[in-house]
């Protein structure tokens, strides 16, 4: 029998799993033994407060920092798309010019730059040099990433920050789209997310509670 094809635009169902996970930082160790599965559709919340681990559990499940006990199984650096508080933007280049290099460095699996930002709602900025947004925009900018090279995993720290209301909810709408397409995201955050979709969505605490 044919196995299913994913539908267009959608991913090979992903998974993300973490086994006995321990991350020292110096002598000071910011988790251990720590496990859990994310499949396609799932979201992981992470909380705790300032401190605890929570991006560099990120960027563990991203392969940027060596765990120092247990594993990470499926996921490579190639499905992932990485956004934390360092933008990656250049001030001198334009907003267009800035999405474009993210889109061929990435890959150009996803939307246009210029579809991308009108769905950012700053369409109309393209031409402006980086240097020259607020905060929010650049948040909104940094985002952009995500649609215009498609990738099955998100890992997305501190994502509403600098975002207004209507950003926010933009922020919810565009990881709602993401899982519904069988994404996965996983989320380092102070704030509840306004998620449509609240189902099969798992939260984890570090250093205890939140």
């Amino acid at each position: 029998m044919n196995q299913p094809q994913p539908l267009p635009g959608s991913f090979a169902p992903p998974k993300v799993m973490a086994r006995e996970l321990t991350v020292a930082r110096g002598e000071r160790v910011l988790f251990s033994g720590l496990s859990f599965e994310v499949g396609a559709g799932g979201a992981l919340l992470l909380r705790g407060a300032n401190g605890v681990g929570k991006s560099t559990l990120l960027m563990t499940l991203a392969g940027i920092v060596r765990p120092d006990g247990g594993t990470v199984e499926g996921i490579g650096r190639e499905d992932v798309h990485v956004i934390n508080y360092q933008s990656g933007l250049k001030a001198r280049l334009t907003v267009g010019e800035n999405l474009k290099f993210w889109r061929e460095l990435n890959g150009p699996t996803g939307t246009t730059v210029d579809d991308a930002l009108e769905r950012l709602g700053i369409g109309s900025l393209g031409a402006l040099e980086a240097g020259y947004l607020s905060s929010g925009q650049l948040r909104r900018l940094a985002l952009g990433r995500l649609l215009v090279s498609a990738r099955p995993i998100w890992l997305l720290d501190e994502p509403s920050a600098a975002l207004d209301a209507d950003g926010e909810r933009l922020l919810g709408a565009l990881i709602d789209e993401h899982r519904a397409l069988g994404g996965i995201a996983i989320v380092a955050t102070h704030y509840d997310l306004p998620l449509t979709d609240t189902s099969n969505i798992a939260t984890i605490t570090l250093g205890g509670a939140a």
